[in-house]
């Protein structure tokens, strides 16, 4: 049997991960092991945090909306706001609702106002 020659696969494995850890400190970026490790770690984190983010962005709308809600003394809170808009049939998300909120206050008293009557 012939013998098999696979420096080049091996070497192509391990700069496709070291340039992946190129922006690393440390061993994290220059030794074989610690690079897969850190690459396997980061790419977990970068996962996880793709769902916390969408979490903290809704966060972060429904703060949005309620502060303006009460602040002006419009007659309910939040949550009664988007209770009445769903009953209302009115298709406006979060995102949407805290634009509103921040750049045409007046905008969102109209809406709130629709719906109440």
């Amino acid at each position: 049997m012939t013998r098999v020659r696979r420096g080049y696969t091996a070497r192509r494995r391990r700069t496709k991960i070291r340039l992946f850890a190129s922006t690393f400190k440390g061993a994290h970026s220059r030794l074989t092991r610690t690079t897969t490790q850190q690459k396997i770690r980061a790419l977990v984190s970068s996962h996880r945090d793709r769902g916390r983010q969408k979490i903290n962005f809704r966060r972060l709308w429904i703060t949005r909306i309620n502060a303006v809600t009460r602040e002006n003394k419009v007659f309910y809170s939040y949550s009664r706001l988007i209770h009445n808009l769903y009953k209302k049939q009115l298709l406006l998300n979060r995102k949407i609702l805290a634009q509103i909120a921040i750049s045409n206050k007046n905008c969102l008293y109209m809406i709130s106002n629709k719906i109440i009557k």
